[in-house]
């Protein structure tokens, strides 16, 4: 499932046009907040265009909720706690070969815990991203690349890292499989 397929079952587009509205903050002052244009941010509350992560993120911290509120549409009474690995829910991105399946039950925890899959010569993002928090990984397969904006750090099969989240960071795939990893973040960012 990518995000264009969560796009239809949720409807982002309203998500964000209610939120937006309830903040009682216009297109042409989120566009500024989030640094996006105002006509692509109209475009996706209306659905004509589907979000980048990148573009979910800055919209997200512009109306100050976590990309997760977007995708909420579960009850939260009698959520089962064990995840299974077939039943892991799945968010791609779009243009990238980056999956992220989630090791909770939904993304409106304290802690977000996330099996990230990456293909080779792909990256989680376009741009180095910056959040509030902090977040640390492990390489079960293959090589990562960690792009900072201070410092790049490689990581194999075995290695992980601690990152404080406020350092724009992204990672990309430098080896020659898929890189297989697992991150916490908190508070959450997706």
């Amino acid at each position: 499932m990518d995000i264009e397929d969560i796009n239809t079952m949720i409807d982002i587009g309203e998500k964000i046009r209610k939120l937006r509205k309830d903040k009682g903050i216009n297109i042409s002052d989120l566009a500024k907040i989030a640094n996006l244009s105002t006509g692509l941010i109209s475009q996706i509350e209306r659905n004509l265009v589907v979000p980048s992560v990148t573009s979910l993120w800055k919209i997200a911290k512009g109306l100050e909720v976590s990309i997760g509120y977007f995708f909420d549409e579960e009850d939260k009474k009698d959520i089962n706690p064990i995840i299974k690995k077939t039943d892991r829910k799945k968010i791609v991105t779009k243009n990238l070969n980056a999956v992220y399946e989630l090791l909770t039950p939904d993304l409106n925890r304290k802690i977000e815990f996330l099996y990230i899959t990456i293909e080779p010569g792909d990256a989680t993002t376009t741009d180095l991203i910056a959040h509030e928090g902090e977040e640390c990984g492990l390489i079960m397969k293959g090589k990562l690349l960690v792009r900072t904006e201070k410092k790049d750090y490689v990581l194999e099969e075995g290695d992980s890292i601690y990152l404080n989240s406020t350092i724009a960071h992204r990672y990309i795939n430098i080896g020659d499989e898929p890189c297989e990893s697992i991150w916490a973040m908190t508070p959450p960012s997706f």
